[in-house]
């Protein structure tokens, strides 16, 4: 029998050591549909509820396996759907490469049916590569490129098939003119900067006294070398939230995440410091980083695209981060472990000393803060995490504290509502050995989480580990947009827009297969996470939360507590447990450097505010 294209696609796709595709049915890919039962499933084809969730969980692979995500959709609305997906691994240079379907090429320009000019709707998404295939000498060029693209970039690329190409009977490219020959494969390779621009870099991060240095994912692989940056400088070391996982949380030095959901301690390592490294990311908040005139600065990039952006850094480092941190070690001169890194250390301990009481403080019906605290140490040391965007962001971001081999990660650039549940989906893909865990809001669990539960139940009994746990943070609120209402606007909450129905998360869970709880007490939130961590299957957990506990920024002042708490005072009094009249008193307990325990390394008096 003759090899046609849709085979060859999948022939060449396994050469590439691609042994899943993340995706959806539909007409438009009928030809590859035919394929994959004839090559035997192989590349397995992982099939979600919706074309969007195929997008996040080729993300999430990618993310946790290091290698590309592939997600594939029919023409028209399938190709439509993955864009969300698609842009949350764009603008988290993340690769992934789409492989979607076209109507038949003599149908192009009639308006036929689900015919959408794809190479239009693709160009920005996929906009360093996106080709459509309409001769099959076109293969195997478009899918290398696509394939090495992604790789080396760091991005999206897309392949565009119509469905008769599909059912072509595949011939390769000759040796002639206008004809693309291609081959296999792309080396590993870690560019580093020239030598002079070294020892500028050395240059200024010697000069200082008070040495910041914020990690990004591009970081990621230079663990060892971070750390010894950090001793060498006695620098204190804050993380993108993207970089997370890029160096552990018991060194005494790491202050956590920066920005909006970020620590006290990595706001004040900024606000401190004279001199600024950043390594591997693109952190947005220039708020959140020092005066513009108040540290000298060096970054260290791989892109070029990406360098220079939101401070006036002083030295430009476009190289490979684990690279170039160990060609500039050699000439940076060891300082001593003073006052500045003494300071660091105190404010993160104090800062966990904090979480501790915030944690603590009683709520109705449980804190979520207390939910996220009390999973922190029950993580296994090889627990791969995902957040959803959210307030449940926030806690992920402030409790949990990576150690061991965790990885973790959310939507950092898009911050769109919906990954938690397919980025765990793709991490047990990418290591089936290893635990997973998803914190969701009931808002993205309704939006898409609970029709994922039923791709969790088709696949599971294939994990090597079975335990995956989704966590839902019920407080029947969008509860990130409703405090940035009153934050941001003075506004109590708009019900119609903010208020959710309560679901029986976990009762849906066990009728498709699946186990779960609901907790309704504090008392039982340890025990229900144990039970999920040892359970059988996945698991999921429907903690009934408090919305009326405060996302509070690391910078926040005292008017702004203030303002927010008369925000809520002005809302619906109908509404239970979102107007209690001590809420500004536990509040202020809940900053940082009040309540017990006293100072936290915050700002006191004026400063406060």
């Amino acid at each position: 029998m003759s090899t046609k294209v849709s085979d060859y696609i999948l022939q060449r796709l396994r050469e590439w050591e691609v042994e899943r595709v993340f995706a959806y049915a539909g007409d438009g890919i009928n030809g590859l549909l035919a394929a994959w039962e004839r090559a035997d499933n192989k590349p397995q084809f992982i099939q979600s509820r919706h074309e969007e969730m195929s997008a996040f969980e080729a993300v999430g692979y990618a993310k946790f396996s290091g290698k590309v995500g592939v997600c594939a959709a029919t023409s028209g609305p399938g190709a439509i759907h993955l864009l969300n997906g698609l842009y949350d691994a764009k603008l988290d240079h993340v690769p992934v490469v789409a492989i979607v379907g076209q109507t038949n090429r003599t149908a192009m320009g009639g308006s036929y049916q689900q015919e959408v000019d794809l190479l239009s709707l693709y160009k920005d998404v996929a906009s360093d590569f996106c080709e459509m295939v309409t001769v099959p000498e076109q293969l195997p060029n478009a899918i290398d490129r696509a394939m090495r693209t992604a790789y080396a970039r760091r991005t999206v690329t897309a392949i565009i098939v119509p469905a008769d190409v599909q059912e072509l009977d595949y011939s390769p490219p000759t040796h002639a003119f206008k004809m693309v020959p291609s081959s296999l494969g792309m080396a590993s390779y870690a560019p580093v900067p020239a030598a002079a621009e070294i020892t500028k870099a050395a240059e200024v991060l010697n000069a200082g006294e008070k040495v910041a240095i914020l990690i990004g994912q591009g970081a990621r692989g230079a663990r060892a070398e971070v750390e010894a940056i950090a001793e060498q400088l006695g620098a204190g070391v804050a993380k993108a939230l993207l970089g997370k996982d890029a160096l552990p949380d018991d060194l005494p030095y790491v202050t956590g995440s920066i920005g909006l959901l970020g620590t006290r301690p990595s706001y004040e390592l900024m606000q401190g410091c004279d001199t600024l490294l950043v390594i591997g990311s693109s952190f947005p908040y220039s708020q959140f980083l020092p005066d513009l005139d108040q540290a000298r600065a060096v970054q260290i990039d791989i892109d070029p695209h990406m360098i220079g952006l939101r401070y006036p850094f002083e030295v430009n480092l476009v190289g490979d981060a684990k690279e170039t941190l160990k060609a500039l070690l050699p000439q940076l001169r060891k300082k001593k472990h003073g006052s500045w890194r003494k300071k660091i250390e105190k404010d993160t301990a104090r800062w966990w000393e904090v979480m501790e009481r915030r944690a603590a403080v009683e709520a109705d019906p449980i804190n979520p803060e207390y939910v996220v605290h009390a999973l922190d140490a029950l993580l296994p040391n090889d627990v791969i995490l995902a957040a959803d965007s959210g307030s449940a962001a926030n806690w992920y971001a402030r409790h949990l504290r990576m150690r061991g081999t965790m990885r973790g990660s959310l939507s950092g650039t898009l911050a769109t509502m919906g990954p938690g549940v397919p980025y765990v989906i793709g991490a047990k893909f990418a290591h089936s050995e290893r635990p997973a865990i998803a914190l969701v809001g009931d808002g993205a669990m309704q939006m898409n989480g609970m029709a994922e539960l039923i791709t969790i139940a088709k696949y599971w009994p294939e994990w090597q580990d079975p335990r995956l746990v989704v966590a839902v943070l019920n407080n029947q609120d969008l509860n990130q947009v409703t405090w940035e209402m009153r934050a941001m606007s003075g506004a109590p909450q708009f019900l119609p827009s903010q208020a959710l129905p309560d679901v029986p998360y976990a009762d849906f869970a066990r009728s498709i297969g699946l186990d779960g709880v609901r907790v309704e007490k504090p008392g039982d939130v340890e025990a229900a996470w144990h039970r999920a961590l040892g359970s059988d299957r996945p698991f999921v957990i429907d903690f009934r939360t408090d919305p009326a506990v405060p996302p509070i920024p690391p910078h926040a002042s005292l008017d702004q507590i203030e303002a927010a708490a008369s925000a809520i005072v002005k809302g619906d009094s109908d509404r239970v447990g979102m107007i209690r009249q001590g809420f500004k008193a536990k509040v202020q307990e809940m900053l940082p450097g009040r309540g017990p325990g006293g100072d936290s390394g915050a700002r006191g008096g004026a400063d406060e505010k």
